[in-house]
């Protein structure tokens, strides 16, 4: 309570400090959608006559400070009527606005995906997609996919042929902090990433953060994927949901108390399973979702929301092989206003990530996973029209399951083992500044102190010189040390720490209307290291934390950029350029054993990372044809150099491309609304194909052919590019039936491009030629999908 109590302190000083002028009053309130009530984030409040402007924040809330007198308020948000009207300012006035979608008032409006660039603002590096235009964007199997909707903005590719996981800036899938709300989720896919975690019907915003990532973030080096989901319509009962070729997916929400309380709950599951059955297959992979959320208002100052998500995915190989694994999270929420300008959220979250085997051919299971509890309290303060302050502490407590060994029957033969469980707490603080220094130039500058500290009940090794990897100068190869002793911790004993600070700065001038360049910088700072020899996040990856032998992560980005909005906000246009430079990224020695490895650092080289590039958006944002151009130019390098003279390191200690870097980057989406009836979309994509390593020549031993290799990352996969069209038909509504449906219709992969997921080499038995051999995972896929609700 002590961190608790030291915070109001600080929001009281903030508000005695400034005051409430007589000559000021204060208008603050809540912007909602008419229909169901759920709060609007990022909605635009201006005040024409003042040149005060402001938007809402995550819970609708907006706050504004001004002179006593009559002003015109407009209030516009993409997708819905903009209102405008006359408001008397002679004392604090509470105002909460309803917002009406613009397509319910004028049909023959068409509405499209704005998004278009604030200029003013010094937010940089960041996307928000609409839920809207995500539905209209054409996917593999026909399912509404979130993180492949995001593959198509600049700086960000995909971690493989198939995967759900995704690269920013060059940085790997495990950089990226993935929330919902607020919860962290460490797996993003289903079914070994053919599709996302997200229900679509579920979420209400969601926003990925590149670069310029404010200070009430950390954990990771390289984004966030920040996503909400809708609170729940708290007017009326409604379901809606689709019937795709293998999964289907339900969503129901409604009042609890009208206009006071809702409740949302959506399920999705896959059948492609069932099929497998009818032809005597004993093969079998499946998923299974569920969101919810509860939430009540119980005055004009507190509301309570509590929200979950609870998935699994299960893939079994002829009943033999069983893989089981998901992400569970719950978050208790009270939002309370302390007053017209102090704005507070407290949370308690949980989040957990379970991953397990049943091997029945061997005899045993094999449970693993990552559990953190949090605890965190921010707060927004509307200092004035000119400085806003977000603050606010978290502390996260984490549990690391590595894993545990169990016989699966009386027979078998393996012996009950638990690899030993390692325990981490992180606290932290931020205070973050939003200042208009004049009316051509915006700040956002803030400050994070984070500590981490690598706790037991545990059994640290001790190896000579404190090097738990070895180097044998003759062999020129790296092998695993030996421990020359241990040393035991208790129970919350502190066997590692660390503390960063870690700042953050940016800044935007607008040099003419709507034009203004921006440039910023953030240093992130990362504690947890995924385990994987993989490119991409797999289900066995394994999380650990740092400690004495792995180092967290540091990253700093720099980034500058060019904006312009034209022909009236209906062209907009992007240009930024970045350099990100990370200290102590991972890389594993030569024949790294990493599964059920319990001393991990045997195998583990700290070096450093680099990436940089150039990324270019060109939108239309309005009109019956509307999509964006992005590209991006980039490189994304590491190095691991020897940790003496002697010692060669990776690749000779020289840079080399890591598993993410792709040189070239283009995507093209578009939608076009013909009519009432139909609207057609179409994505193009097309990357430079993932860095690999090839054999290079072999030798034979003992008659066996043995490949060598050349360094690292020196060759690349063939080109990666594909095109998907889709078709909505919309048939015409009767008025007196509450029921609404849509067809989709789409084609994944149109000319049936054969995109390698892998390359591998083999001796022909038969000729005794060497072969490559592609493994390509899509061909074309049509699919068709129903959408409904009522």
């Amino acid at each position: 309570m002590r961190l608790k109590n030291i915070i109001v302190v600080m929001s009281i000083f903030f508000a005695l400090s400034n005051g409430y002028s007589q000559d000021k009053m204060t208008l603050s309130g809540t912007i909602s959608d008419k229909r169901n009530n759920e709060t609007l984030i990022g909605v635009s409040i201006a005040i024409k006559e003042f040149n005060a402007f402001t938007t809402t924040n995550e819970y609708g809330f907006y706050s504004l400070t001004l002179p006593k007198g009559n002003y015109e308020i407009s209030i516009s948000y993409v997708g819905y009527e903009t209102i405008t009207e006359k408001i008397s300012l002679t004392q604090k006035l509470r105002k909460n606005y309803n917002l009406i979608e613009a397509g319910q008032v004028l049909d023959e409006v068409v509405i499209s995906e704005k998004n278009k660039t604030n200029t003013r603002k010094p937010e940089m590096s960041v996307n928000k997609m609409s839920i809207s235009a995500i539905k209209q964007m054409p996917v593999v199997l026909g399912e509404v996919d979130i993180i492949k909707s995001i593959l198509f903005l600049p700086g960000v590719t995909n971690a493989g042929e198939g995967q759900s996981g995704f690269n920013v800036r060059g940085g790997g899938a495990d950089q990226n902090l993935i929330l919902l709300d607020e919860a962290t989720i460490f797996n993003s896919s289903h079914l070994f990433g053919f599709f996302s975690v997200f229900n679509p019907d579920a979420i209400k915003d969601l926003k990925l953060y590149k670069g310029g990532i404010p200070a009430r973030f950390g954990g990771r080096a390289s984004s966030v994927l920040d996503i909400y989901q809708k609170d729940g319509n708290s007017k009326n009962f409604h379901m809606n949901g689709g019937i795709g070729l293998i999964s289907s997916r339900l969503l129901a929400e409604g009042p609890l108390v009208k206009d006071k309380g809702s409740f949302l709950i959506g399920g999705r599951a896959s059948y492609a399973h069932l099929f497998l059955k009818l032809s005597n297959n004993k093969n079998s992979a499946y998923f299974y979702d569920l969101n919810t959320k509860l939430n009540y208002k119980f005055n004009k100052s507190n509301s309570l929301f509590l929200s979950g998500y609870f998935g699994r995915d299960v893939f079994s190989l002829n009943q033999s092989f069983t893989n089981t694994y998901g992400n569970s999270t719950l978050n208790l929420r009270w939002n309370h206003l302390y007053s017209d300008k102090l704005f507070s959220n407290l949370s308690m979250i949980y989040s957990d990530y379970y991953y397990g085997l049943n091997l029945d051919f061997v005899g045993f299971n094999w449970d693993s996973g990552i559990k953190n509890y949090n605890l965190k309290y921010d707060f927004k303060y509307y200092l004035s029209n000119k400085i806003k302050l977000n603050y606010g502490a978290n502390a996260i407590y984490y549990d690391f399951n590595p894993g545990t060994i169990k016989p699966s029957s009386s027979t078998s033969g393996i012996n009950f083992n638990q690899i030993e469980k390692k325990y981490a707490f992180e606290p932290s603080v931020y205070l973050d500044a939003e200042q208009k220094i004049t009316d051509k130039i915006n700040v956002e500058y803030g400050l994070r102190y984070s500590i981490f500290s690598r706790l037991g009940s545990s059994t640290k090794n001790l190896y000579a010189n404190e090097q738990a990897v070895t180097y044998d100068s003759d062999l020129k190869i790296y092998e695993k040390g030996i421990p020359i002793g241990t040393e035991f911790f208790g129970r919350n004993k502190s066997m590692a720490n660390f503390n960063n600070f870690e700042p953050r700065f940016s800044v935007a001038y607008e040099f003419a209307e709507n034009k203004s360049i921006k440039a910023s910088f953030n240093r992130m700072v990362q504690y947890l290291q995924l385990v994987s020899n993989t490119a991409s996040p797999a289900p066995l990856d394994v999380w650990t934390p740092s400690d004495s032998y792995i180092k967290p992560q540091i990253a700093d980005q720099f980034a500058v950029g060019y904006f312009t909005n034209f022909k009236e906000d209906t062209y907009s246009l992007e240009v930024e350029s970045y350099y990100k430079k990370i200290k102590n990224r991972m890389d594993y020695i030569d024949g790294a054993d990493l599964i059920a490895n319990d001393a991990i650092e045997q195998v583990i080289l700290n070096g450093e990372m680099r990436s940089y590039g150039l990324e270019i958006m060109f939108r239309k944002n309005t009109g019956k044809f509307s999509g964006w151009i992005a590209y991006t130019l980039s490189r994304s390098e590491q190095k691991t150099p020897g940790r003496t003279a002697s010692e060669i390191g990776i690749n000779n200690g020289n840079w080399y491309r890591s598993a993410y870097d792709k040189t070239h980057n283009l995507a093209v989406t578009s939608s076009y609304k013909w009519n009432k009836k139909w609207n057609f979309g179409a994505n193009f994509t097309l990357q430079t194909g993932q860095p690999v390593t090839y054999p290079n020549g072999q030798y034979t031993y003992q008659g066996i052919t043995v490949p060598s290799y050349g360094m690292r990352n020196e060759n690349n996969l063939p080109l990666y590019h594909h095109l998907d069209i889709s078709a909505t038909l919309t048939p015409k509504h009767n008025e007196a039936k509450k029921w609404k449906g849509e067809w989709v219709f789409s084609i994944y992969n149109l000319y049936a491009r054969k995109n390698a997921a892998s390359i591998r080499f083999r001796q022909n038995q038969d000729s005794g030629q060497n072969e490559a051999i592609k493994l390509s995972i899509f061909g074309i896929v049509p699919a068709v999908s129903y959408n409904f609700k009522f």
